[in-house]
């Protein structure tokens, strides 16, 4: 997706050890008509995927998550990474190595909004190792629920998460895929 490149490139910025900071548009600060049209892509790439509601992690992957939502007509579930006092005692969980925070988080569902036989639609802002959606995928597992696919915003290509996924024979998209990452810049591939 183009726009999405061109945004990234303007405002996006590279902090080395792997990390792209896109605080400004996805993370911290959201940019509203993009998180749209972002959402409006997935609900295109995945109109015949059968999916009843989509999931998330939070916090960062609400935004584009909400988008596609909105665009599909379905419910967002976001895996927390703290349990609430409002969240009954029996919970989905599971932990995901966390590039950002440099250590692992937990990902918490309640079992009210993801049910058996549910088909799941992921949506996510990074994939990267693949940990975070490994994680995910075992949260609607747990639940009984079937992945239907996975989007993500931007996919950093040299870290490995699209191979770590492949074994499961999902569709993966990801409207932004980045190949390397240096001093030299953020190069896309084609």
């Amino acid at each position: 997706m183009d726009a999405l490149k061109q945004l990234i490139l303007r405002d996006g910025k590279y902090l080395g050890n792997g990390i792209l900071k896109v605080d400004g548009f996805i993370n911290h600060q959201v940019d509203p008509a993009m998180m749209d049209a972002c959402g409006m892509e997935f609900a295109r790439l995945f109109a015949n995927v059968g999916a009843t509601r989509i999931l998330t992690a939070e916090i960062s992957g609400i935004a584009p998550a909400l988008m596609t939502a909105r665009h599909m007509g379905l419910p967002v579930v976001y895996a927390r990474k703290s349990k609430p006092v409002t969240m009954p005692d029996t919970v989905y969980l599971t932990v995901a190595p966390s590039h950002t925070k440099g250590r692992m988080v937990e990902l918490i569902v309640s079992p009210e909004y993801l049910a058996r036989g549910e088909k799941v639609l992921i949506i996510d802002d990074f994939l990267a190792s693949g940990a975070t959606i490994l994680g995910l995928i075992r949260l609607a597992q747990a639940a009984g629920s079937e992945v239907v696919g996975v989007g993500t915003l931007i996919e950093k290509s040299f870290e490995g998460g699209r191979e770590a996924l492949e074994a499961l024979n999902l569709t993966v998209h990801s409207l932004a895929i980045i190949n390397r990452m240096d001093e030299t810049g953020i190069h896309f591939a084609d």
